[in-house]
C-alpha cells in the first residue's frame, strides 16, 4: 500500500519544508503498489487501439474489391509498406483457405472486433482495479493524516472543510484515476495506431494535419488552467455548504430555541448561489473544448477533400484508399476532442489532490518526541508546574492560561470551578496532550508526559466530554468502544457503576445523531471498560 508520512501534520497550518512534489506526481505514486495491474492495461489498450485502427484499412479493400466485384486485381491490398514497392496483403492475414474478398474481409471484420472486445473489457477492468486501488489508498492515508491531528488542527478547520476533502476532493480524483483514466489509454494508443494508418494511406497528405497541432496544444493548455482553477473554488463552495448543513444539524435544538430557522434557510440559499456559480463557472470552462476542437476538425477535413480530390484524379489514390484516409481522420479527430475532456477532468484532479496533500504535508503541533518511552502505570500524583497556555502559537496572542501550580494526588477527586471560558476545559485537556503546553510543564509520577508516547499516556486516562457523543453502532459497542474483546458481563459492570444498567437495558442501536437520545451519561460508560488510572470529566457547565 502506498503510504504517506503523518507523523508531521500540521504546524500553523503551513506546508511541510522542503516543498513537496507536484501533486500529479504524487498520484501517481499510488499507483506503484498496482504496477502489474496497470502494466497489463497498458498492453491490452495497445492491443485495443491497434486491432481498432486495424478495421479502419479494412475500408479500401472492402470499397474497391468486395463492392467492386468486376475491379480488376486478385489481391487485397491495405497499404504500400515504407520504404518499398510492396503493399501489405489481407490475405496474409488470414487462414490461407479463404480466397473470396467477401469472406477474407468479414473474418478479417469480425475476429478483430471480437479481440478487441475481449482486450478492451480485461483492460478497462485492470485500470479500474489499479485506480479504485490507489485511491482506497489514498483515502486512507488522508484519513489516518487527519484523525491523528491533535485537537488544535480541528480548531483550525472547520467539519464541513475536512468532510468535503475526504469525500468531494477524493471523489473527484476517483473519477479521473479510474474511469476516465481506462477512456484515456484507449483514446490514446487508438489516436496512435490511427495516425500511423492516416500517414501509411496519405502519404504526404497526411502532412497537413500537422498545422493543426499548434492551435489545439495551446487551447487545451489554457482551457486546463482555467478548469483547474474553477474547479478549487467549486470544491470550496462545496465545503461552506457542508459546513452549514453540519452545524444546522448537530445545532438544531439552538436554531429552533432562538428562533433562526429562517436565518439558517437564508444563510443556505446564500451558500448554494455561490456554489451555483461557481459549477457555471466549471461548465463554461469546460464547454468550449469540445466546440473548439470541433471547429478545427471540420477545417482540416474540408482541406483534404480539397487536396485529395487532386490527388484521386492523378490516380496517386484508389477511391477506396481515399475513403479509407477520410476515414481514419475522422477516427483520429475523435481521441484529439477527447483528449480536451481528458486534460480537463485530470486538472480537476490535481485541482482536488492539491488541498488533499495540504493536509497530508501539514506538520502537527502536538508530536512525540524521537525515542519516547512507554509511561509506566500511574502510581503517585499529576502535577502542574509553572503552566501557561495559548491556543495561538504566536506573540501577543491571548494566554488562557497563566503559571497554573497544582498538584493532585492518587486517589484524590479534584473539582475546577470557574465561570464560563475560564480555561477548565483547556486544563483538562492539557493532560492527555490534546494541546501542548506553551509555557511550564505537566508532570505524572515527575515524568514530563512530553516524554512519554501518547498512545500509553491516554491509554491511563478516561475522559467524559462535556459534549454527548455516540458512534453509529449498538450501546454495547459504545461502550466498549474499540475493545471488541471485552466481555459483556464487563460491559454490564461499567453500565452499572454509570447506573444507567436499567435505562440501556433492551435498547441495542444508537439512537439519533451523535446518540443524543440516549443523553450526556450513556456516553460516559466507555470510560469505565478501559480501567484507566486517571478519569477526567470536562463538563463545563
Amino acid at each position: 500500500m502506498a503510504t504517506s508520512t503523518v507523523t508531521g501534520a500540521k504546524n500553523d497550518g503551513t506546508p511541510a519544508r522542503p516543498r513537496p512534489p507536484r501533486p500529479i506526481t504524487r498520484l501517481l505514486r499510488f499507483v506503484l503498489p498496482y504496477w502489474w495491474q496497470f502494466s497489463a492495461s497498458v498492453v491490452l489498450m495497445a492491443l485495443v487501439g491497434l486491432l481498432d485502427s486495424f478495421r479502419l484499412l479494412l475500408v479500401g479493400p472492402t470499397l474497391d474489391r468486395v463492392l467492386n466485384p468486376g475491379s480488376q486485381g486478385r489481391t487485397l491490398q491495405l497499404f504500400r509498406l515504407p520504404g518499398t514497392e510492396r503493399f501489405l496483403d489481407l490475405q496474409q492475414l488470414v487462414p490461407s483457405h479463404f480466397h473470396n474478398p467477401w469472406t477474407v474481409v468479414a473474418f478479417a471484420l469480425v475476429a478483430s472486433t471480437v479481440l478487441k472486445g475481449i482486450f478492451d473489457y480485461a483492460g478497462t477492468y485492470l485500470v479500474n482495479y489499479a485506480g479504485f486501488g490507489m485511491i482506497t489508498d489514498l483515502r486512507d492515508d488522508l484519513y489516518n493524516a487527519i484523525l491523528r491531528s491533535s485537537a488544535a488542527f480541528f480548531t483550525k478547520h472547520t467539519t464541513g472543510t475536512l468532510l468535503s476533502t475526504i469525500v468531494n476532493d477524493i471523489e473527484k480524483v476517483q473519477s479521473a484515476m479510474s474511469g476516465v483514466l481506462a477512456e484515456f489509454l484507449q483514446q490514446f494508443f487508438t489516436f496512435l495506431f490511427t495516425a500511423v494508418v492516416v500517414v501509411l494511406l496519405g502519404g504526404k497528405l497526411a502532412w497537413v494535419l500537422l498545422l493543426f497541432i499548434p492551435a489545439i496544444l495551446y487551447s487545451s493548455r489554457k482551457v486546463g488552467r482555467q478548469v483547474r482553477r474553477t474547479t478549487r473554488g467549486g470544491q470550496d463552495k462545496l465545503a461552506e455548504i457542508q459546513n452549514i448543513l453540519h452545524e444546522t444539524f448537530t445545532g438544531n435544538r439552538i436554531v429552533r430555541a432562538f428562533g433562526m430557522e429562517n436565518w439558517e434557510v437564508e444563510r443556505f440559499r446564500a451558500a448554494a448561489r455561490r456554489l451555483f456559480r461557481a459549477n457555471l463557472r466549471l461548465v463554461a470552462a469546460f464547454a468550449i473544448s469540445s466546440p473548439l476542437m470541433d471547429i478545427l476538425g471540420s477545417i482540416a477535413i474540408a482541406l483534404l477533400l480539397l487536396l485529395g480530390r487532386d490527388q484521386i484524379n492523378r490516380r496517386v489514390f484508389t477511391p477506396g484508399i481515399f475513403v479509407a484516409f477520410i476515414f481514419a481522420v475522422f477516427k483520429l479527430y475523435d481521441p484529439v476532442r477527447k483528449f480536451a475532456m481528458f486534460n480537463n477532468s485530470f486538472q480537476q484532479a490535481v485541482g482536488a489532490s492539491s488541498e488533499i496533500f495540504r493536509f497530508m504535508d501539514m506538520e502537527d503541533e502536538v508530536r512525540e518526541k524521537p525515542g519516547a518511552k512507554r509511561m509506566g502505570k500511574f502510581a503517585r500524583a499529576i502535577r502542574f508546574a509553572d503552566v501557561s497556555f495559548s491556543y495561538e502559537k504566536v506573540e501577543d496572542s491571548p494566554v488562557v492560561l497563566h503559571d497554573i501550580n497544582l498538584e493532585v494526588k492518587a486517589g484524590e477527586v479534584m473539582a475546577v470551578v470557574g465561570s464560563s471560558g475560564a480555561g477548565k476545559s483547556t486544563l483538562v485537556h492539557l493532560i492527555p496532550r490534546f494541546f501542548d503546553v506553551s509555557g511550564g510543564r505537566i508532570l505524572i509520577d515527575d515524568g514530563d508526559v512530553r516524554d512519554v508516547t501518547l498512545e500509553s499516556l491516554r491509554s491511563q486516562i478516561g475522559i467524559v466530554t462535556q459534549e454527548t457523543v455516540l458512534f453509529n453502532d449498538t450501546v454495547r459497542n459504545n461502550i466498549a468502544y474499540g475493545q471488541p474483546h471485552v466481555s459483556q458481563k464487563r460491559v454490564e459492570e461499567a453500565a452499572r457503576a454509570a447506573r444507567a444498567h436499567e435505562f440501556i437495558r433492551g435498547q441495542h442501536d444508537n439512537r439519533g445523531a451523535r446518540g443524543a437520545a440516549f443523553g450526556r451519561g450513556a456516553a460516559a460508560h466507555r470510560d469505565c471498560t478501559g480501567d484507566p488510572e486517571k478519569c477526567a470529566d470536562s463538563d463545563s457547565r
